[in-house]
């Protein structure tokens, strides 16, 4: 009996410093990051570099979006289309829109779309490629390399989950791209003469995981089945990455349930909320300022800090809705959002009525404002 008793003590000093995992894949490589911050909550082979299908449609939007006038129609070439795999229904002579482009890369994950895409922002598809991995070198994705703009196996391209996982957090910051994630279904108009069209998401998670806003799929023998997605709820968001998994679907809900369980939101707001800027020359002396709330999720480490940045004064006149401020808010050293502070109404400049006296006090203000700034 003593011996079962010193056992159970034995068990109960034992297994608060035991290391189990809660939460488990069956991928060769994953990853679960908090999409505020950018913290890893969950990885597992994280670093191994592996094909990633069409997940590397990814940066190919990305850089559609950050390069592409979405009104401007290409006319597509035979030479474009000289790709196999899933498509969007480009023939030759279609004529599409860069933002059609986009939702056919994230939707309908078609290759023709990426090489679309590649021939009319690169000039040729190894001219694009390029561009992607000068991109990835940018964004510091140093164990990325890309061969293909659509992701078809080839020699030499190849990710890991973190690097994708930093690639998905990037594009969804995109205001373009992530609204393209997130749609179940589109309608479209492109061919020759373009009429209309709808295509439908790969993701099955929009309509199964609650919160769900993309991101991509993806799957060739090569790379097997290939999964990045994102959700929000509650004010907080995840980003999952899985590569090579079988059972994608499942793995990804239980890691953003299980994220969701884990990280905490805290209020990073300011400080000093309400601030009072002088305007010059205006009808109104000053311009009052409040600064909205702003929250933000954490895993473990809460070294949040923001910086209010405004200037000493304005000049008349100004538009409701012009950018006076910023506030910026960081995780460390990690930017984690960049909010502009806008003017919450018209002040026009004051009428040129003015005794002697009044524009003599006007002159000596600007003489004191100016040193004061400087």
């Amino acid at each position: 009996m003593k011996k079962i008793i010193c056992f159970i003590l034995v068990c109960f000093l034992v297994l608060p410093t035991m290391s189990v995992a809660a939460v488990s894949t069956s991928a060769k490589a994953a990853i679960l990051i908090n999409g505020d911050t950018g913290e890893v909550i969950y990885e597992q082979n994280a670093d191994e570099k592996l094909p990633m299908a069409s997940t590397t449609k990814i940066m190919t939007a990305l850089l559609l979006c950050e390069n592409g006038d979405f009104e401007k129609e290409i006319t597509v070439t035979a030479e474009m289309l000289r790709v196999e795999g899933s498509s969007m229904g480009l023939l030759a002579n279609d004529k599409v829109t860069f933002h059609d482009l986009l939702y056919g890369l994230l939707l309908a994950s078609g290759n023709d779309a990426a090489n679309v895409v590649a021939f009319a922002l690169g000039g040729t598809v190894n001219g694009f490629v390029g561009l992607m991995n000068k991109k990835a070198e940018q964004l510091g994705l140093n164990s990325t390399h890309f061969v293909t703009p659509s992701g078809l196996d080839a020699d030499g391209h190849y990710t890991t989950a973190r690097d994708l996982s930093t690639l998905a957090r990037i594009a969804m910051q995109n205001k373009d791209f992530a609204l393209a994630a997130s749609c179940e279904s589109a309608v479209l108009n492109y061919g020759n003469p373009p009429y209309r069209r709808s295509l439908t998401n790969h993701n099955k998670l929009l309509k199964t995981f609650d919160g769900a806003v993309g991101v991509k799929t993806g799957f060739t023998k090569k790379s097997g089945r290939c999964l990045v997605s994102a959700a929000r709820r509650d004010g907080k968001y995840l980003i999952a990455v899985t590569l090579n998994d079988a059972n994608d679907w499942k793995d990804h809900t239980e890691l953003l349930e299980y994220g969701f369980n884990e990280i905490k939101l805290v209020d990073i707001s300011p400080k000093k909320t309400k601030y009072s800027i002088p305007v010059v020359n205006g009808e109104q002396v000053s311009l009052d300022i409040k600064i909205e709330p702003y929250a933000v999720s954490f895993f473990k480490n809460n070294d949040f800090s923001c910086e209010v940045n405004l200037p000493k004064f304005l000049y008349a006149p100004i538009n409701k809705g012009d950018i006076i401020g910023s506030v910026v808010y960081k995780k460390g050293e990690t930017l984690i959002d960049k909010v502009d502070i806008l003017a919450n109404k018209d002040i026009d400049l004051k009428k040129q009525n003015m005794k002697i006296t009044e524009i003599l006090l006007e002159n000596i203000k600007h003489i004191f404002l100016n040193l004061w700034e400087k």
